[in-house]
């Protein structure tokens, strides 16, 4: 069935009346009427529904992400965003598509933002009983504030600012490389949020 370009201003359906393969880029619709009883359901089956589009057309995705905005779904059309790029995520070579893996598991492209919050908890926790183990040295003695684990452990994960814990103490042996491995994860993640946060204001 081919529907590109076309205008509906209410589509009604349910699974049994489309073929296998649907032609639906550039097709345009008011709103959405299915046998469906949960909005859970109806967006399963909406992007089931897409799915059946060839190939890969982020219209389809932007136009049913338009449709639940406009009856108030918020959620559900970040969700259907999400997969939007995670469809297209299937079509790019293996770099690009790490590199999308990376926004996916970090903050889910700017859709789901909080889950960068749960890896910056969860990274303070394991670092502040890693670094709580033993004790560091002091950078210069008699200088800079007590050790504070917890602080420290913010202080590496933080690329910006300074709460004077980094450069005042260092680590030898194991320590040492758990702290560099903090450093790197924070720059990830500080990139990775950024990255997610300019795509959602795109709203590509």
């Amino acid at each position: 069935m081919d529907l590109q370009g076309a205008r509906a201003a209410t589509l009604r359906d349910h699974e049994r009346s489309w073929p296998r393969e649907v032609r639906l880029d550039g097709f345009v619709y008011g709103s959405l009427r299915s046998d469906k009883n949960s909005l859970r359901e109806d967006m399963a089956y909406r992007l089931a529904w897409i799915r059946r589009n060839p190939g890969h057309a982020p219209q389809p995705y932007e136009q049913l992400a338009t449709c639940y905005r406009q009856s108030g779904h918020d959620d559900a059309a970040r969700r259907v965003l999400l997969e939007k790029q995670r469809h297209r995520r299937r079509t790019l070579h293996p770099a690009r598509r790490a590199w999308g893996c990376l926004l996916d598991a970090t903050v889910g492209y700017g859709y789901r933002p909080w889950l960068a919050g749960l890896w910056l908890a969860a990274l303070s926790l394991l670092g502040t009983l890693a670094f709580s183990l033993s004790s560091p040295v002091r950078t210069k003695p008699g200088e800079g504030d007590p050790f504070n684990a917890f602080v420290y452990t913010v202080d590496l994960l933080f690329p910006i600012g300074d709460f004077g814990q980094r450069g005042a103490w260092h680590w030898t042996g194991a320590a040492q490389w758990l702290s560099y491995l903090m450093i790197a994860i924070g720059w990830i993640l500080t990139t990775t949020v950024v990255a997610g946060a300019s795509r959602m204001l795109n709203r590509n």
